[in-house]
């Protein structure tokens, strides 16, 4: 065994550090929301602005699903896109993005328009698509790893939403509850795919690197945010 390679548990323990150092939950324009404290106008502008990324998330994912190198990977990884664009019998996850934005007072044409999505929004989701089209399909999988760190934030979300924005309308919240079994499925056949590729260490550090760069891009799409809907200093 090489005495560099990182055991399985290892790894799966570096890649949780980095969410627990660097994930967007930790923003603090995400911790004023979380408590209840964003404006009507705040709020709204997470919500459009997010969604320029939710609209992006099956584009990385086709990406990632033509480098897959096997079909079985490819029958699990097309899920992922069903899921975001839905299917002839069922909408996906970019039509309720956009009927949560609805719910918080924004016009679905605004959504669909891109009005409200701010320049430093807009270059950071694309440097995440980008990374996925340039990248190795192995680092790009593992810049998906934040599904890892979904499914208890996003517990908590419907559930500050529903109690401390109770203007919000709850047909609106239905995006988060089908993420609540997607996100698992999709962490763990991500985390799967890493712990079984990664063959030396160089590997792992990449996709460690990998994961820390998508953390960085959920960042800046929040820390846009801050700079243009600011926090009063005597309420941070």
């Amino acid at each position: 065994m090489n005495p560099y390679l990182l055991s399985n548990e290892e790894l799966t323990m570096k890649l949780r550090e980095v969410g627990e150092l660097r994930y967007h939950d930790k923003h603090p324009y995400h911790v004023r929301m979380h408590e209840g404290k964003l404006s009507p106008e705040q709020l709204r502008a997470w919500v459009a602005n997010r969604f320029y990324y939710q609209k992006n998330i099956p584009v990385k994912d086709a990406i990632i699903l033509s480098k897959l190198p096997s079909k079985e990977e490819r029958r699990k990884w097309i899920q992922r896109i069903m899921d975001h664009d839905g299917t002839a019998e069922h909408e996906g996850g970019i039509e309720a993005w956009i009927r949560l934005g609805e719910a918080v007072g924004i016009p679905r044409e605004e959504m669909l328009d891109e009005r409200h999505v701010l320049p430093a929004v807009r270059f950071a989701v694309d440097a995440y698509v980008n990374f996925c089209r340039l990248q190795p399909w192995l680092i790009a999988v593992a810049s998906s790893l934040t599904e890892m760190f979904a499914p208890v934030l996003i517990s908590h979300r419907i559930a500050i939403f529903e109690q401390l924005y109770p203007w919000i309308k709850p047909e609106g919240l239905e995006y988060f509850k089908a993420r609540l079994h997607q996100a698992p499925r999709d962490a763990d056949h991500g985390l799967g795919l890493v712990l079984r590729e990664c063959k030396d260490r160089s590997d792992q550090d990449q996709a460690i690197a990998a994961l820390h760069f998508k953390c960085d891009v959920l960042w800046a799409m929040l820390d846009a945010l801050l700079m243009a809907y600011p926090i009063a200093e005597d309420e941070r």
